[in-house]
């Protein structure tokens, strides 16, 4: 007799978790369904980095346009990496500035401090200090790496 007890019991113990669980169930969901057309939509997955290339890589750039301040030189251009499958870690820009001699008068540099992924395009500004010396001027491209083969392109 005390097993028929047991038994009842525990079957009434479980039809009233099952009532419980599914009036949680419906009445949530019911609530859920109208604020989700308000609630903003997560953010999209972040795209995956290429893996950094090694030794010498393909660097386009657009023709470098140089504007007098008064104080400075600031020479402006886009660059993109031509690579289909890796990223330019560590790109490094130099601008150096020579006298009618060619002896080195001043210069100035950039460093991209994330990598440049496949396709990418930025703009490079380098400011250089006026001297009165200044004659040419001589860019130097190079990465983490490696060496870079820059290609003068018409536009990116």
């Amino acid at each position: 007799m005390n097993g028929h007890r047991h038994s009842l019991l525990a079957l009434a113990g479980v039809l009233v978790l099952a009532a419980a669980a599914s009036a949680q169930t419906k009445a949530p969901a019911a609530k859920a369904a109208a604020p989700a057309t308000t609630a903003p939509q997560p953010a999209a997955a972040p795209a995956r980095l290429a893996p950094p290339l090694r030794g010498d890589v393909e660097l386009g750039y657009t023709k470098p346009v140089t504007k007098n301040d008064g104080k400075f030189i600031t020479t402006t251009f886009k660059v993109k990496n031509l690579s289909a499958s890796g990223s330019i870690a560590g790109l490094k820009i130099d601008e150096f500035w020579y006298d009618k001699k060619g002896d080195p008068v001043t210069g100035g540099s950039f460093r991209d401090r994330k990598p440049l992924q496949p396709g990418e395009v930025i703009e490079i500004m380098l400011k250089t200090p006026i001297n009165k010396q200044m004659d040419r001027n001589q860019y130097k491209f190079e990465h983490a790496n490696g060496g870079i083969k820059p290609k003068l392109l018409p536009k990116l």
